[in-house]
């Protein structure tokens, strides 16, 4: 008798105020007779587009902002930030490199193609295809082979302990694709076409919303899947605009135009609160702001000159004066809701006078230029006082704003000195918050922009990986994160708190710590 079993992640905080899907009234997107009642038409202004809607392509949060409503993984995160199954009806672990997953049965792609045990096996043999080239491919790579048991039954064999499966199948790398589109861009590719293009043009999941339209770097609109296995979404569509400037956004929040906008700047919480219709919606999150380094361009492959810009930099002014005293001081790469952080660590200390004294033992006493790359208003206010504090190591910093799209590309691409970036543990587990960051393996898209490389980090989250003792596991990242912090190939900043522009009159929203929005049951 096989004994089946939910992966519970533990955290270290409890939202208890919100509640998971069964525990919400869905009633307007269904009448209780299985037809479907009207909903609202919800307008949503990201400072960005995607870059992406193929989830093996695209890591970028304004990507998975717009994909989450789309496709569905195997296990998913609940609103109590608890692992369940999703596409998966049960999951449990027969040995320790072997899980099996037992799928809904009746579940249909929006293309009207069935959800069953070759989808799984299609979309997880993608993803790890070195010929596809998937950025996301990091999430998968212990996975070892995907058997087929039945139509309904899947068995996931690993290289060998891998405890954060379900946790990265919960991922939206772990997005089911429809068979059919996979297919279509594998035949593209033989025809001599770009990998990862097909299931951008034509994204097809099993979501509660489906594809509708895109204009490119304009928008993107989404309308209710009326063919959903489960409870209806409550709106009936979602267009999700680009509107790069602050300003602009809180005027379409104003007037009307935009019934939710993200990110808030922290300065734009109280003018937000303040206006007549609109609010801000504050959530805890899972990510930690920083800026980064290219390791591999002088000066900065010295650890002595990336320590000294380190110890030269207040978090707690930039917090208290940009800020409005909102996110919280940053000294770790893992924010204290990721599974991994520990508060024993040694961080590196604000100290100007140790600083010069390092700047000058490395040969740079004299100082040097630099260029720093950012690509909003928050970042670019950060690098604006961070330039000032470096003017007493006689570091000329200058700073470049870029526009979204060509930010990740530039700082993917290593073309960089130094950039503002931030990192969500989307997990909650610390293998997503480290590995894709500070594995040599994962320079660029992936993650490791600063691109760092330590055999011994290399090794500690290679073992982490597989490491079945839990207290052993959380060892082996605590001393990863110290190498890091001593090596300072980014210097974490804070930990920010979600903040998202509202109308008044929409009720239900909810931002999980990933900073992924739930749309599902605005109402």
């Amino acid at each position: 008798m096989k004994k089946w079993y939910f992966l519970i992640v533990s955290l270290i905080f409890v939202l208890a105020a919100c509640t998971d899907d069964s525990g919400v009234d869905e009633g307007s997107g269904s009448d209780g007779s299985g037809e479907e009642t009207a909903g609202k038409d919800i307008n949503f202004s990201l400072l960005a587009m995607p870059s992406s809607l193929d989830p093996h392509a695209a890591n970028d949060g304004y990507s998975l902002y717009v994909m989450t409503n789309i496709y569905e993984t195997l296990v998913k995160m609940n609103q109590d930030l608890e692992l369940e199954p999703g596409l998966a009806e049960s999951y449990g672990q027969l040995d320790d490199t072997t899980w099996e997953f037992k799928l809904r049965e009746g579940v249909t792609f929006h293309d009207g193609s069935p959800f069953n045990a070759e989808v799984v096996k299609a979309n997880l043999d993608r993803v790890r295809d070195p010929e596809v080239g998937a950025p996301l491919e990091f999430l998968f790579t212990e996975i070892d082979e995907v058997e087929i048991v039945d139509d309904y039954t899947v068995r996931i064999h690993t290289d060998g302990p891998f405890a954060a499966l379900p946790a990265h199948l919960a991922h939206p790398g772990g997005h089911m694709i429809s068979k059919e589109v996979i297919e279509a861009d594998y035949a593209g590719m033989e025809e001599g076409g770009n990998p990862l293009t097909e299931v951008n043009e034509n994204p097809v999941g099993t979501g509660f919303f489906k594809f509708e339209e895109i204009a490119e770097g304009d928008h993107v609109t989404l309308v209710r899947n009326g063919d959903y296995w489960g409870e209806p979404a409550k709106p009936e569509s979602v267009t999700f605009k680009a509107v790069p400037e602050d300003g602009t956004r809180i005027a379409e929040l104003s007037t009307g135009d935009a019934d939710l906008i993200y990110p808030v700047n922290p300065s734009d919480v109280a003018r937000i609160d303040g206006t007549e219709g609109t609010r801000v919606e504050q959530n805890q999150s899972a990510s930690m702001s920083y800026m980064g380094f290219n390791v591999e361009k002088e000066p900065f492959d010295d650890p002595d000159v990336r320590r000294a810009i380190a110890m030269s930099i207040d978090k707690e002014a930039i917090i208290n004066e940009m800020l409005e005293g909102i996110p919280a001081v940053a000294d770790t790469p893992l924010n204290p809701t990721v599974t991994g952080y520990s508060e024993d660590l040694e961080p590196v200390p604000f100290d100007k006078e140790a600083a010069k004294e390092l700047l000058e033992k490395s040969g740079h006493g004299d100082g040097f230029t630099a260029e720093i790359v950012v690509n909003d208003r928050t970042t670019a206010d950060i690098a604006t006082f961070i330039q000032e504090e470096l003017k007493d190591l006689n570091i000329n910093l200058k700073i470049r704003q870029m526009e979204s799209g060509a930010y990740q590309e530039f700082t993917a691409n290593g073309e960089h000195e130094m950039f503002m970036g931030s990192w969500g543990t989307v997990t909650l587990d610390a293998d997503y918050g480290l590995y894709p960051m500070f594995h040599s393996d994962n320079h660029g898209a992936p993650g490791n922009r600063t691109r760092y490389a330590n055999a011994e980090v290399d090794q500690l989250l290679d073992e982490a990986r597989t490491e079945t003792d839990g207290a052993a596991r959380m060892e082996q990242y605590a001393r990863a994160q110290q190498i890091i912090i001593d090596e300072s190939p980014l210097v974490p900043i804070y930990h920010s708190v979600l903040l998202a522009g509202i109308n008044d009159e929409l009720e239900g929203y909810y931002q999980y710590p990933s900073s992924f929005p739930y749309l599902k049951v605005l109402d």
